[in-house]
């Protein structure tokens, strides 16, 4: 039996077509999980930490460095007339003591063996957040689609490789036990362009990294579809007569365009396709630069600005260790302490947590107030939709020439623009795309379900076809 994924940046759902209905597999209570995996790997006590000469030589580096950064601190405060506010000698050593102690504990926990055992033990979804959350141990990885298009060392191929194996697997065993036999075959969605550091052998990595983790997860037949040719397939359906669509698919990960000649009894068939490696995720991460960070010292303190953009990118594990391994003891207060508290395991999870409910009430409210307590005790921030707008305007940008560009290059205006995705849901996203095509009449789909119907119908006539 073959089965539909749509596995997404932000939210994965699978779907079969059952006695000519569409049925959407259930994972627990819901039609889709996060697309966010837990695993408890083994992480050594804080309490097996001691200064041996080597960590001591590291701990007088660090004074050393610290000292320095005072005097500099000091002299420019001078400089400026201000009176220099210095840290005591007790104080930059028991800093530098935690330094080196954080540290040690990164290295212990690179060097712990992360086994598939542990990986067997995976928790998904919110499920998996919550979970990373609560232990204050292991590891959490979000959005794992986001990484498969960029240059990946041997080693972290092959940890993201078991990630996506243990989602297509979780996905897989919940539709076996769901629909009451063995399921080994997949149409799985695709964007048409990866978010990618290679061009277009990044997506070609990709489909390798998706091929491989599908066949460990034990699917033998796998084919791919264009996740906004999956979307026309499953507008098409709903259409009596034959015209040209054009299909908006705005996910958490990537913005995807096909041009299609949908409806009327006929086949479908897609002419072109366009894509956006921008979606969701980049929002949410505009919002929190835009509305949290300022909190934090963005543009009120002298920091390069790619050390917001680093606690920002949850779902970039190169650019979140980054931020990690940073010093901001010397930066001013009062957010060096904030700098500090987002440092700590589960901030920036939570940050970006609270920039995606952002995202999401700002779309139907005109205000929200986000509770920032986690860093520092009645730390508050109050955002309106002004706020959410200037925080978008980017991608904003990005989605009208796109879409500018697709209107230039179609000989003909569509009879309807049909829009799906999960980020469609926003209304200032949807009325950039009618404004884009003013004329053409707009058809809201299921933003989260749009895809995964496609894929579905797709995955039954692979059926059909190997009957």
């Amino acid at each position: 039996m073959h089965i539909g994924i749509d596995f997404g940046t932000s939210y994965s759902a699978a779907a079969a077509i059952i006695d000519g209905e569409l049925t959407l597999v259930r994972f627990g209570d819901a039609e889709q999980f996060r697309t966010a995996v837990f695993f408890p790997e083994r992480v050594p006590d804080p309490a097996d930490f001691a200064l041996t000469p080597a960590l001591e030589a590291q701990l007088e580096a660090q004074l050393r460095l610290a000292r320095t950064r005072q005097r500099q601190q000091a002299a420019a405060a001078m400089a400026r007339g201000q009176a220099p506010s210095p840290h005591g000698d007790d104080e930059l050593r028991r800093e530098a003591l935690r330094a080196v102690r954080r540290q040690w504990m990164e290295e212990q926990t690179r060097s712990a063996s992360a086994s598939i055992a542990s990986l067997q033990h995976a928790l998904f979804g919110e499920q998996a957040v919550e979970g990373y959350l609560d232990s204050g141990g292991g590891h959490l990885i979000e959005s794992p689609k986001s990484m498969f298009g960029y240059r990946l060392d041997p080693q972290v191929r092959k940890v993201i490789v078991h990630i996506a194996t243990h989602i297509l697997e979780h996905i897989r065993l919940a539709a076996s036990r769901q629909f009451g036999v063995a399921v080994r075959g997949a149409v799985i969605g695709r964007p048409v362009e990866f978010r990618s550091s290679m061009g277009a052998q990044g997506s070609l990595q990709a489909i390798g990294i998706l091929r491989e983790a599908a066949a460990a997860a034990g699917f033998d037949q796998v084919t791919f579809l264009e996740e906004p040719a999956a979307a026309a397939m499953h507008y098409h359906r709903s259409l009596q007569q034959r015209q040209y669509a054009l299909v908006v698919d705005i996910g958490g990960g990537t913005t995807d365009v096909a041009h299609a000649r949908l409806g009327g009894g006929q086949a479908p068939r897609i002419a072109r396709s366009w894509g956006l490696p921008s979606g969701g995720t980049d929002l949410d991460v505009s919002v929190s630069l835009h509305s949290f960070m300022p909190q934090l010292g963005k543009d009120r303190i002298s920091m390069p600005a790619h050390r917001y953009v680093d606690a920002a990118s949850v779902h970039n594990l190169p650019r979140q260790r980054e931020f990690h391994q940073q010093d901001y003891r010397l930066v001013d207060e009062p957010y060096g302490s904030r700098l500090r508290a987002l440092q700590e395991p589960g901030s920036t999870t939570r940050l970006n947590q609270a920039a995606e409910r952002s995202k999401i009430v700002l779309s139907v409210s005109p205000r929200h107030r986000v509770a920032l307590d986690f860093i520092e005790h009645e730390l508050a921030v109050d955002l309106d939709g002004a706020d959410f707008r200037d925080a978008i305007a980017t991608f904003l940008g990005q989605l009208e020439r796109t879409l500018t560009a697709v209107r230039n290059e179609l000989d003909e205006l569509p009879a309807s623009i049909f829009l799906t995705g999960g980020t469609s849901r926003a209304p200032q996203i949807s009325e950039r795309v009618q404004a884009c095509f003013p004329a053409t009449p707009l058809v809201r789909g299921d933003p989260s379900l749009g895809v995964v119907s496609g894929l579905a119908v797709a995955a039954s006539e692979a059926d059909q076809q190997t009957a």
